[in-house]
Protein backbone atom coordinates (compact mmCIF):
# COMPACT_ATOMS: atom_id res chain seq x y z
CA UNK A 1 0.00 0.00 0.00
CA UNK A 2 1.21 3.51 -0.78
CA UNK A 3 0.28 6.98 0.43
CA UNK A 4 -1.89 7.35 -2.65
CA UNK A 5 -3.93 4.37 -1.43
CA UNK A 6 -4.89 6.39 1.66
CA UNK A 7 -6.24 9.35 -0.27
CA UNK A 8 -10.02 9.57 -0.30
CA UNK A 9 -11.75 11.22 -3.23
CA UNK A 10 -12.74 14.83 -2.59
CA UNK A 11 -13.78 17.78 -4.69
CA UNK A 12 -12.00 20.29 -2.45
CA UNK A 13 -8.85 20.40 -4.57
CA UNK A 14 -5.19 19.57 -4.03
CA UNK A 15 -4.38 22.59 -1.86
CA UNK A 16 -7.32 21.95 0.44
CA UNK A 17 -6.41 18.26 0.49
CA UNK A 18 -2.97 19.27 1.77
CA UNK A 19 -3.75 22.24 4.03
CA UNK A 20 -6.95 21.29 5.85
CA UNK A 21 -5.79 17.84 7.02
CA UNK A 22 -2.49 19.39 8.18
CA UNK A 23 -4.43 21.96 10.21
CA UNK A 24 -6.67 19.21 11.58
CA UNK A 25 -3.63 17.12 12.62
CA UNK A 26 -2.26 20.03 14.66
CA UNK A 27 -5.71 20.67 16.12
CA UNK A 28 -6.04 16.98 17.01
CA UNK A 29 -2.65 17.07 18.75
CA UNK A 30 -3.86 20.06 20.79
CA UNK A 31 -7.09 18.26 21.66
CA UNK A 32 -5.19 15.18 22.85
CA UNK A 33 -2.80 17.37 24.88
CA UNK A 34 -5.73 19.23 26.47
CA UNK A 35 -7.54 15.97 27.14
CA UNK A 36 -4.58 14.47 28.97
CA UNK A 37 -3.92 17.67 30.93
CA UNK A 38 -7.60 17.81 31.95
CA UNK A 39 -7.46 14.18 33.08
CA UNK A 40 -4.16 14.83 34.89
CA UNK A 41 -5.78 17.65 36.85
CA UNK A 42 -8.91 15.54 37.40
CA UNK A 43 -6.74 12.79 38.91
CA UNK A 44 -4.60 15.13 41.02
CA UNK A 45 -7.02 17.80 42.22
CA UNK A 46 -7.30 18.11 46.00
CA UNK A 47 -8.78 20.36 48.62
CA UNK A 48 -12.11 21.52 49.93
CA UNK A 49 -13.77 21.63 46.48
CA UNK A 50 -12.39 18.26 45.43
CA UNK A 51 -15.68 16.64 44.46
CA UNK A 52 -16.94 19.59 42.41
CA UNK A 53 -13.64 20.09 40.59
CA UNK A 54 -13.08 16.37 40.11
CA UNK A 55 -16.50 15.91 38.51
CA UNK A 56 -16.23 19.08 36.39
CA UNK A 57 -12.85 18.07 34.99
CA UNK A 58 -14.03 14.54 34.26
CA UNK A 59 -17.04 15.88 32.38
CA UNK A 60 -14.85 18.28 30.42
CA UNK A 61 -12.29 15.58 29.61
CA UNK A 62 -15.06 13.36 28.22
CA UNK A 63 -16.28 16.20 26.01
CA UNK A 64 -12.76 16.94 24.77
CA UNK A 65 -12.04 13.27 24.03
CA UNK A 66 -15.32 13.00 22.10
CA UNK A 67 -13.87 15.41 19.51
CA UNK A 68 -10.85 13.27 18.66
CA UNK A 69 -12.38 10.67 16.38
CA UNK A 70 -14.41 13.24 14.47
CA UNK A 71 -11.33 15.39 13.84
CA UNK A 72 -9.24 12.44 12.66
CA UNK A 73 -11.99 11.01 10.50
CA UNK A 74 -12.69 14.39 8.91
CA UNK A 75 -9.04 14.62 7.85
CA UNK A 76 -9.31 11.14 6.32
CA UNK A 77 -12.63 11.89 4.58
CA UNK A 78 -11.05 14.73 2.64
CA UNK A 79 -8.04 12.71 1.56
CA UNK A 80 -5.51 13.46 4.26
CA UNK A 81 -3.84 11.50 7.00
CA UNK A 82 -3.90 12.03 10.72
CA UNK A 83 -1.84 11.42 13.85
CA UNK A 84 -0.07 8.11 14.22
CA UNK A 85 1.53 8.09 17.68
CA UNK A 86 2.15 9.84 20.99
CA UNK A 87 5.40 11.15 19.51
CA UNK A 88 3.47 12.60 16.58
CA UNK A 89 1.17 14.37 19.04
CA UNK A 90 4.19 15.77 20.89
CA UNK A 91 5.66 17.15 17.66
CA UNK A 92 2.40 18.82 16.59
CA UNK A 93 0.84 20.07 19.84
CA UNK A 94 0.77 23.74 20.76
CA UNK A 95 -1.01 23.29 24.10
CA UNK A 96 1.76 22.92 26.66
CA UNK A 97 1.99 19.97 29.05
CA UNK A 98 2.04 20.41 32.81
CA UNK A 99 4.21 17.81 34.55
CA UNK A 100 4.37 19.57 37.91
CA UNK A 101 4.17 17.36 41.00
CA UNK A 102 1.57 19.69 42.53
CA UNK A 103 -0.69 22.34 41.05
CA UNK A 104 -3.03 24.41 43.19
CA UNK A 105 -6.67 23.65 42.26
CA UNK A 106 -7.43 27.26 41.30
CA UNK A 107 -4.28 27.33 39.19
CA UNK A 108 -5.50 24.16 37.47
CA UNK A 109 -8.77 25.84 36.56
CA UNK A 110 -7.00 28.98 35.34
CA UNK A 111 -4.53 26.99 33.23
CA UNK A 112 -7.28 24.89 31.67
CA UNK A 113 -9.30 28.04 30.99
CA UNK A 114 -6.32 29.56 29.19
CA UNK A 115 -5.68 26.33 27.26
CA UNK A 116 -9.31 26.14 26.17
CA UNK A 117 -9.13 29.76 25.04
CA UNK A 118 -6.03 28.89 23.01
CA UNK A 119 -7.87 25.92 21.52
CA UNK A 120 -10.73 28.24 20.53
CA UNK A 121 -8.28 30.53 18.72
CA UNK A 122 -6.74 27.57 16.91
CA UNK A 123 -10.17 26.31 15.85
CA UNK A 124 -11.07 29.75 14.52
CA UNK A 125 -7.87 29.72 12.43
CA UNK A 126 -8.77 26.32 11.00
CA UNK A 127 -12.30 27.64 10.31
CA UNK A 128 -10.82 30.56 8.35
CA UNK A 129 -8.77 28.08 6.32
CA UNK A 130 -11.91 26.03 5.65
CA UNK A 131 -13.70 29.18 4.50
CA UNK A 132 -10.89 29.83 2.00
CA UNK A 133 -11.42 26.37 0.50
CA UNK A 134 -15.23 26.31 0.82
CA UNK A 135 -14.97 23.31 3.15
CA UNK A 136 -18.33 23.86 4.79
CA UNK A 137 -18.47 20.42 6.42
CA UNK A 138 -15.27 20.91 8.43
CA UNK A 139 -16.29 24.49 9.22
CA UNK A 140 -19.63 23.26 10.54
CA UNK A 141 -17.96 20.77 12.88
CA UNK A 142 -15.61 23.50 14.09
CA UNK A 143 -18.51 25.81 14.89
CA UNK A 144 -19.98 23.25 17.27
CA UNK A 145 -16.60 22.56 18.88
CA UNK A 146 -15.93 26.27 19.32
CA UNK A 147 -19.25 26.61 21.13
CA UNK A 148 -18.45 23.63 23.38
CA UNK A 149 -14.98 25.02 24.11
CA UNK A 150 -16.37 28.44 24.95
CA UNK A 151 -18.75 26.73 27.37
CA UNK A 152 -15.80 25.01 29.05
CA UNK A 153 -14.03 28.37 29.35
CA UNK A 154 -17.13 29.88 30.93
CA UNK A 155 -17.49 27.03 33.45
CA UNK A 156 -13.79 27.14 34.35
CA UNK A 157 -13.95 30.91 34.78
CA UNK A 158 -17.05 30.86 36.97
CA UNK A 159 -15.85 27.88 39.01
CA UNK A 160 -12.46 29.51 39.63
CA UNK A 161 -13.82 32.84 40.83
CA UNK A 162 -12.84 33.58 44.43
CA UNK A 163 -15.16 36.36 45.36
CA UNK A 164 -17.86 38.78 44.21
CA UNK A 165 -15.40 41.00 42.30
CA UNK A 166 -13.13 38.33 40.77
Amino acid sequence: MTKADLQSPTDLGANANRDVPAALRALLADVFALYLKTKNFHWHVSGSHFRDYHLLLDEQADQIFAMTDDIAERARKIGGTTLRSIGHIAREQRILDNDADYVDPLDMLAELRSDNQQLTREMRRVHELCDEYSDVATASLLENWIDETERRVWFLYETGRNGPNS
